[in-house]
């Protein structure tokens, strides 16, 4: 399964924000792009603000080159505002939705949970980060893996983040049902996504 495992710290600098939510003490400590020439200012313009709003959504998502395009082409065949289309398929993305709930501290993270097992999908067993979670789905957190302490961490650092309004969360079941599509209200993070399209566009 193909994945980013270089330094993340440096991704974050490269777009000026925590893309991962594990990041910021870096990001604070070197606030400036990496690179030989961090330090100097750069007035990026057109196709380069463009790409970068790509790239950031790309790794806040933690999706690579071919995947992200295709989510744009499924975005662009769908009814509505193709942007809009694009960041809620991202959006429900299970790893994200289990991000969301709050069951992990970052959607890398989410994603291992699912890997590993730990996460079931309407009482089944499921191990793919990118399923698409629908409306009405219930996804939960499995048999003895309801113990570990690092799930039950992650829920108490939740706390301060916040649940969307597409999402109800139960604590004693450790589970969170999906109660209605992710909307672009919802989205509550620094993002252009009309620049993606018209990159894409060219």
């Amino acid at each position: 399964m193909a994945r980013y495992t270089g330094p993340r710290t440096r991704l974050s600098r490269r777009e000026g924000m925590d893309l991962f939510g594990n990041t910021r003490a870096g990001l604070e400590k070197r606030n400036y792009p990496p690179g030989e020439h961090g330090r100097r200012p750069i007035k990026l313009q057109g196709y380069g603000v463009q790409l970068r709003e790509k790239q950031k959504v790309k790794r806040i998502y933690g999706v690579l080159e071919r995947q992200f395009r295709n989510y744009f082409k499924k975005a662009a065949r769908m009814k509505g505002v193709t942007g809009v289309n694009l960041l809620v398929l991202l959006e429900r993305r299970l790893d994200n939705v289990l991000y969301r709930a709050g069951f992990a501290r970052t959607r890398s993270q989410a994603r291992q949970f699912i890997v590993h097992g730990h996460i079931a999908m309407n009482e089944n067993k499921i191990n793919i980060p990118s399923y698409q979670v629908k409306e009405g789905e219930t996804i939960e957190i499995r048999g003895e893996s309801k113990k570990l302490q690092i799930i039950k961490d992650a829920m108490g650092a939740s706390q301060g983040r916040g649940m969307p309004s597409w999402l109800e969360r139960d604590d004693n079941a450790l589970s969170a049902k999906v109660v209605a599509t992710p909307d672009r209200e919802s989205i509550d993070m620094d993002i252009n996504e009309q620049l993606i399209v018209e990159l894409y566009s060219k």
